[in-house]
């Protein structure tokens, strides 16, 4: 591998691996309020919002960080009144308790509207419009959580990127393939990938103050009380799983602590961190094998999530629990062979695990991904793969990833959309 490639791809996940405070759906939908109200230059006297399917779906039921609430209109309000756009997806990170009480005025007067954005093709699609007196702004971040591609204040456009071209798209987007992500987090030099360590420190410290309070479900606590633990026992496995879920369970909570997001989502970072971290903590790995572990399965992820796209009907924790289980694989001396073996199982035992949502039920669905995962790499290293006569799986492993990401991102649309239907037609 050259020097130029191993560049692009560590510019690559320095841009897709980055702190995050709060679900990254309605945080993004802040940070367009935020530039919105920026270039308006004054605070809006009414805020329209329009959302992509998925944005909507991934907002309704997740805590605010710092806030003690739930859904869009707190998120849009902090937005307008105390974001901070060159923060990108921390953007709420200022925000006081005075602020929400703000906020909770401004929801009051009623000059926020959130609709569903009909007829887009993109799944990540957020429209802003922020007007005050005779002045409007229109803001939109499109395919990234914070990629700005349209600004326009009272009819100049001053940004647009809607139709990139084919240059910047190959430039943002460097072609991976399972081959070249393995060498690269094993050859690469040491030095050069080092950075990918403060993902161990943001995203384990997340887990540590979650374990000192209660947030969301509690999975993390629960699975470290007296009975569980008499049930599991106190092991590596059962830690692994502890601090993962503790993660997400203050993220989804709207606890005000920063972790280390992938492509675009904080529980994806977690579980291609956490997991990973506590395994070489516990069976006395050195630091460079847990940075090229990490290193592992967080290009996994980006990888993986370059064909399944940003959002879709396929939960998260699928593709980050398979990078998790490519890092422990490894730690366990797993040679590509059996980081095939664990893609693999991983591939054949969690794909149409739907996403219904951001909210703090995630942290079951990222624990199931990250038992799963240490499974998978048990029996790959034990040379116990699913084979290609069994359902979606290929001998080539590339072509297993392709078939997990044209399921998750074609063949559930209408699972996506009766989701929605679902979630927004409650009683």
């Amino acid at each position: 591998m050259t020097a130029e490639e191993r560049n692009q791809i560590i510019a690559l996940v320095k841009r897709e691996v980055v702190p995050a405070i709060g679900c990254t759906e309605p945080i993004a939908v802040a940070l367009c309020v935020a530039k919105a109200t920026e270039t308006l230059g004054r605070l809006p006297e009414k805020i329209d919002v329009f959302l992509s399917a998925n944005i909507l779906k991934n907002a309704m039921g997740v805590g605010i960080p710092g806030t003690g609430m739930i859904g869009l209109p707190i998120a849009i309000a902090l937005g307008a009144l105390k974001g901070k756009s060159e923060y990108q997806l921390e953007v709420l990170k200022d925000c006081s308790c005075e602020d929400v009480e703000q906020g909770k005025q401004l929801i009051e007067r009623k000059i926020i509207t959130v609709s569903l954005k009909e007829d887009i093709t993109d799944k990540l699609y957020i429209e802003t419009v922020c007007t005050g007196g005779e002045e409007s702004v229109m803001a939109i971040i499109a395919c990234e959580h914070a990629n700005f591609v349209y600004l326009e204040k009272n009819g100049e456009i001053l940004l647009d990127k809607r139709c990139p071209s084919t240059e910047e798209k190959e430039e943002a987007s460097p072609e991976l393939s399972m081959r070249k992500v393995y060498d690269f987090a094993m050859e690469a030099p040491i030095d050069e990938i080092a950075f990918i360590l403060e993902t161990a420190r943001l995203n384990k410290a997340a887990a540590e103050q979650s374990l000192t309070c209660n947030y969301g479900h509690c999975l993390g606590k629960t699975l470290q009380g007296e009975v569980e633990q008499k049930i599991m026992g106190r092991n590596t496995f059962s830690s692994i799983l502890s601090y993962t879920s503790a993660a997400c369970d203050a993220r989804m909570a709207g606890a005000m602590i920063p972790v280390m997001s992938n492509s675009g989502s904080g529980n994806q970072g977690i579980a291609a961190t956490v997991p990973v971290v506590i395994f070489a903590e516990e069976t006395g790995k050195n630091e460079e094998e847990l940075i090229r572990a990490l290193m592992l399965s967080h290009l996994t992820v980006i990888y993986i999530k370059q064909s399944l796209g940003r959002l879709s009907a396929l939960c998260g924790c699928v593709v980050a629990a398979t990078g998790s289980s490519c890092g422990i694989t490894y730690l366990m001396g797993g040679c590509y062979e059996r980081i095939c073996f664990a893609v693999k199982n991983m591939i054949a035992n969690l794909t149409g695990m739907i996403c219904d949502g951001a909210k703090p039920s995630c942290s079951l669905k990222v624990t199931s991904g990250t038992s799963t995962a240490v499974l998978s790499a048990m029996m790959a290293m034990e040379q116990h793969c699913v084979s290609a006569v069994e359902g979606i799986i290929e001998e080539d492993v590339d072509k297993c990833i392709r078939n997990l990401t044209i399921i998750g991102s074609q063949g559930m649309n209408e699972t996506d959309k009766l989701v929605l239907d679902i979630m927004t037609n409650k009683c």
